[in-house]
């Protein structure tokens, strides 16, 4: 794929912290467009984020709106997608303590709100892949309890797994998107480059 051409990133907008994203992605030189019905998970696109915010809110406005099976054919095509806190929840295939499953793609077992309602959020700074540093705000987040042989821890917290991928799908506990840096984002728009194909 071509460098010089900004990526065009679908970012999922039914609720949540896409504004954010959107931002950080326009700021790294990419293309991003928002995702609110049908038609916009239809158009072509080279990567697509899954932003936080209520994972049930969201897998249910995904039904409603017709969106959910679309974007998982996409995703289950090659479609680079990063899912930040509920949007890891959406791509897991197990929920630890919820029956429920979205896109179900990604090889990880997910507790959602694992750190407890009362700490309501806190920041840490850790290594991030091959990337250094960076620093990670959990907000009511959830972590990764379990992962399948193909899936690549990237970041853990105190034990905790709190980012992995598995070849296309990269999965974070936290919120790189309301920071300033730009570690995480960069490495996924890295990713998607890698990928070099148009998936319609």
């Amino acid at each position: 794929m071509n460098r010089d051409k900004p990526l065009s990133v679908g970012v999922l907008a039914v609720q949540g912290a896409f504004e954010e994203h959107a931002a950080m992605l326009g700021r790294l030189g990419a293309d991003p467009f928002l995702l609110r019905k049908r038609a916009d998970a239809d158009r072509k696109m080279d990567a697509l984020v899954l932003p936080g915010g209520e994972s049930t809110v969201q897998g249910k406005l995904l039904r409603e709106l017709d969106m959910l099976e679309p974007l998982r054919q996409k995703i289950s095509a090659g479609l680079p997608v990063m899912g930040t806190c509920a949007g890891m929840i959406l791509l897991a295939k197990t929920l630890e303590n919820d029956a429920a499953v979205y896109f179900g793609l990604m090889d990880i077992t997910v507790r959602r709100n694992a750190y407890g309602r009362q700490l309501g959020s806190f920041t840490a700074k850790e290594r991030f892949a091959d990337q250094g540093e960076t620093v990670m705000p959990f907000i009511r987040a959830p972590y990764i309890a379990a992962a399948g042989p193909g899936t690549e821890i990237l970041a853990e917290v105190n034990g905790k797994a709190v980012a992995a991928r598995q070849k296309n799908m990269l999965a974070l506990s936290f919120h790189p998107e309301v920071t300033q840096e730009t570690t995480v984002h960069r490495y996924f728009l890295n990713m998607a480059y890698s990928a070099g194909q148009d998936w319609g």
